[in-house]
């Protein structure tokens, strides 16, 4: 068992004694009642699975009969909450009512991810020292530990509520926990599967293979090198490449001893790294100029120089020269009395230029808020790999992250979540996160701090840890006005374009609860003031039930005040981007994903605000969608942006009949089997601008492979580095070999090829992070890292190699890049903090792959993932742990534990083998 303050000593027992008094009826306290969720079976039935939630009382007083209620989030829904019009719903109400028990949503609106489990007549007191396992019918399937319920807290009659940590418990090797249906041949992943994957044998990797993204051309010569400051003493840089040269000067500078200056004499020579512009440069000789193309050239007797097309192509060959600099100078810069002298280059000359003008990432950070201080960090490391591009996701259905002057209620509702019923001064909490281990969610007795959440072991996290279930995550944060300046400054002086995504009409749940606060705030006064910014018909009786569980999340696009609000923040948004001017006025996304399929849903078919309004009189629900994002794009162009989108408004919400005009859709909906594989190449063939994110490779959330203690969502399959670096944009098929259950995907008659037009409307690809599941800085690493890598490299690379067997051997060549170089160094990566924004960071995160290993003959054989990564292995059960250098002669009746070690001691999960 765990020790944490649920059981440190027996003096908590008597403290229970003088706190019981505080809840009625003598119930136990809180912190003596210990909870464990366990997966039974996924076989009972179509779309649900049963579990058991096992209640154990370690208190002085029976958990009564009735006068308790325990909270709980989960992204897996109790199926006692569907309708009564639905069979599963009959069967998982009849079999919690057979316990006495009764399940159903917590908060007064009934949408969302929050529960709440009670007695009823007939419930059996749970004695002091006893445990009572409740068997629960949930909606879907749990294939990963954070698919779990979490932030459970339980209330005594009315009483404010108090957290109680919960454990899970998963056995990867039973099937009944890990087959999703009878369909299922996705294989858990197992050290022996490891073994047969990681194939690639150990490489000599050449200048060219060591740098990521891959440079289009490298040329050495050979036994030549230039030493960084004992030969070049200064930057020298034209007035328009001043930002260059002071972010090149800082990076050096955090690197090794001494200083650079710069200066603006463009005289060549030994002692100076040189930048320069070139608007003609070809890097590929085709007679055209290369947009942020560069040509870096390392000579031993000239020193450095840096040309490129433009600043950006400067920007980017300073990144390659900072790749080129050896992992041990960065490894002595942990610390600052240890920075190198000097460190030696290899005399070389690098072409380059991207394949792609859009390279993205979007983070979601308004399921889970992120820091500023984090986005700065993943900022830097986009620009590392020459990515240009960072869509932030400020407003969705969980949280709205961004102050608007005008409208303080969308951050002082509208970026809390906590317990709140009536939902009267904050969002009620989702994925069991609410204002993390801090007060004022009105959820009392938190864990202090991840160790306490994660039952008393500091969490590595490498894998699942159970703080994650334990209120870890930041429900309420959000960005300032000047926050957000910073934010835009950051990204601009990267060259990287910040380019925020508002959702809507649906996902739009945190702002329209957000205004039903601020209409409440003011109805009584001023009811034109309470009126002006509403989202809401309030007589609406439309019924949807969204993918995320929520009947109450689209704005109505039959109140002018909808239109009023979205003229207001954008004007706003606007202000803040005019405030930056290194800032680019480019892109907003105005979401447009996500509304449920109608003929089961109505989305405003019952509004009677839409039959008043002879704008918006006898339209049908598709036709309302066209109307409403006509009239949001026009307000998105009025302010001076263009509209992005996601795919659905063009594949799937509207009529289909209505010409949106200049749009760039992002599509994302390629789930092998689900009939949309083809609509990214269907409209790029139209001639819409075209930015690809397919989820079944770009989707950084998904989980690297299927095993319970891996992290994140798998609806559309399980996505690895490996899945990231094959992708092909101009041929997704191609990646199609099985589906999300691992069975094999047929060719259908009916997918589109990209033809010749269409590649041309290819703008580049985007990595997509949402956020359910990134609830800590570390999190967000490991999910992002090194998958980015592989998307980086999609997005630069200009070549693709050929289908089949080349590509296997590419992929050989980026196992042996990123195990002796990209992850070494990214041990030792430090932001690049020209203006001391942030304090002192050393090292990312990225996931630390498990190792393969079998035995085989008597001998233990291990191989990794990422080849040159090093792996130990231990016999006495992890007490004593050795280096692997080679095959080991083992004991016939030997345990083995595995482990991979990265050059700066961290470890990956452990591997067995019995």
């Amino acid at each position: 068992m765990f020790v944490t303050k649920q059981k440190l000593t027996s003096a908590l027992s008597v403290l229970a004694l003088l706190t019981a008094s505080q809840f009625s009826n003598a119930q136990p306290n809180p912190d003596n009642l210990a909870l464990k969720w366990q997966v039974l079976d996924h076989g009972i039935g179509e779309n649900i699975f049963k579990g058991s939630l096992t209640i154990t009382n370690n208190g002085i007083e029976p958990l009564g009969e009735t006068g308790w209620a325990l909270y709980f989030s989960s992204v897996r829904p109790p199926a006692s909450v569907l309708p009564s019009s639905d069979a599963n719903g009959d069967f998982a109400r009849q079999h919690i009512a057979a316990q006495h028990l009764s399940l159903d949503n917590a908060d007064v609106a009934k949408s969302g991810d929050y529960f709440v489990l009670k007695p009823v007549a007939g419930f059996a007191p749970i004695p002091p020292g006893e445990s009572r396992e409740i068997e629960i019918i949930a909606q879907y399937w749990q294939m990963l530990k954070n698919d779990s319920p979490s932030g459970f807290h339980i209330s005594y009659d009315g009483q404010a509520p108090q957290a109680v940590l919960v454990e899970v418990n998963m056995d990867p090797g039973d099937p009944k926990q890990t087959t999703q249906t009878a369909n299922d041949n996705m294989p858990v992943q197992t050290t022996a599967l490891r073994f047969s994957e990681n194939n690639a044998p150990l490489a000599n990797l050449t200048l060219q293979n060591q740098l990521v993204p891959k440079p289009h051309s490298v040329v050495t010569t050979e036994n030549e090198f230039l030493t960084l400051m004992s030969q070049l003493t200064s930057i020298t840089a034209p007035a328009s490449l001043t930002k260059e040269a002071a972010y090149l000067q800082t990076a050096l500078s955090d690197l090794l001893s001494g200083s650079f200056t710069i200066n603006s004499n463009q005289q060549n020579g030994p002692n100076q790294i040189t930048l320069l512009i070139d608007s003609n440069l070809d890097t590929n000789q085709d007679g055209q100029a290369d947009a942020s193309g560069y040509k870096l050239e390392v000579d031993a007797y000239a020193g450095i120089k840096i040309t490129g097309t433009d600043a950006q192509g400067v920007f980017y060959g300073i990144q390659t020269l900072r790749q080129m600099i050896p992992t041990s100078i960065y490894k002595n810069a942990r610390n600052s009395a240890t920075l190198a002298d000097n460190a030696v280059l290899p005399a070389s000359v690098i072409v380059d230029a991207p394949r792609f003008a859009y390279r993205g990432m979007m983070l979601d950070v308004a399921r889970n808020f992120q820091s500023k201080e984090t986005i700065f960090k993943l900022l830097d490391l986009m620009a590392f790999y020459k990515l240009n591009k960072f869509e932030i996701n400020l407003a969705n259905d969980e949280g709205w992250r961004l102050e608007i002057p005008g409208i303080p209620e969308l951050t002082e509702f509208g970026a809390k979540r906590g317990y709140d019923l009536n939902e009267d001064t904050m969002l009620h909490t989702f994925m069991g996160a609410a204002n993390e281990f801090d007060s004022g969610d009105g959820i009392e007795n938190k864990p202090t701090n991840s160790t306490e959440a994660n039952l008393g072991i500091t969490p590595n996290f490498q894998g699942f840890e159970i703080a994650q279930q334990n209120f870890l995550g930041k429900g309420w944060g959000y960005y300032t006005v000047n926050d957000f300046k910073e934010i835009l400054q950051y990204g601009a002086d990267r060259h990287i374009d910040v380019i925020i995504e508002y959702d809507f009409p649906a996902h739009a749940r945190a702002a329209i609860k957000a205004m039903e606060y601020r209409y409440n705030k003011y109805k009584d006064t001023d009811p034109l003031e309470a009126n002006k910014f509403r989202l809401i018909d309030p007589l609406d009786q439309s019924q949807y039930y969204t993918p995320q569980f929520y009947n109450d999340n689209f704005v109505n696009p039959a109140l002018e005040s909808t239109f009023a609000f979205l003229d207001h923040v954008l004007a706003q948004t606007k202000a803040i981007y005019d405030a930056v001017p290194d800032a680019k006025l480019t892109r907003l996304h105005g979401g447009g994903d996500e509304l449920p399929h109608l003929g089961p849903n109505e989305w405003w078919a019952q509004s009677p605000a839409v039959q008043l309004n002879p704008a918006t009189a006898g339209k049908t629900d598709a036709e309302l969608f066209d109307y409403f994002f006509l009239r949001w794009k026009q307000i998105v162009n009025q302010h001076g942006f263009d509209m992005a989108t996601w795919g659905d408004v063009l594949s799937h919400n509207g009529t289909g009949e209505v010409n949106y005009g200049e749009i760039y859709p992002i599509f994302w909906n390629n789930v092998w089997g689900w009939g949309n594989e083809h609509q990214a190449y269907k409209f790029a063939n139209q001639g819409y601008q075209v930015v690809l994110s397919h989820a079944t490779n770009m989707y950084l959330d998904l989980a690297y492979n299927k095993h319970p203690d891996e992290i994140g969502y798998h609806w559309a399959g399980y996505t690895d580095t490996k899945k990231t670096f094959e992708y092909r944009p101009f041929n997704i098929y191609a990646n199609a070999e099985t589906d999300k259950l691992g069975n094999p995907v047929s060719w259908n008659p009916n997918w589109v090829l990209l033809n010749e037009t269409g590649k041309q409307n290819i703008q580049g690809i985007q990595a997509q992070l949402f956020g359910e599941n990134q609830k800590s800085p570390e999190i967000l690493d490991y999910m992002t890292f090194p998958k980015l890598l592989g998307a980086a490299e999609r997005a630069w690379v200009q070549e693709m190699p050929a289908e089949g067997l080349a590509t296997e051997q590419a992929w050989h060549t980026f196992t042996n890049t990123l195990g002796q170089y990209a992850l070494p160094l990214l041990d030792y990566y430090q932001v690049v903090d020209t203006h001391a924004q942030m304090p002192q960071q050393v090292g990312v995160n990225y996931r630390v792959p498990l190792p393969g290993g079998k035995i085989e003959g008597g001998q233990l054989i291990v191989n990794t993932r990422f080849v040159g990564m090093g792996t130990e292995y231990s016999t006495d059960q992890g007490v004593t742990w050795h280096c692997y250098l080679g095959p080991v002669t083992l004991a016939t009746t030997t345990s083995v534990q595995l482990r991979t070690v990265t050059d700066s001691g961290k470890v990956s999960r452990i591997a067995k083998i019995n």
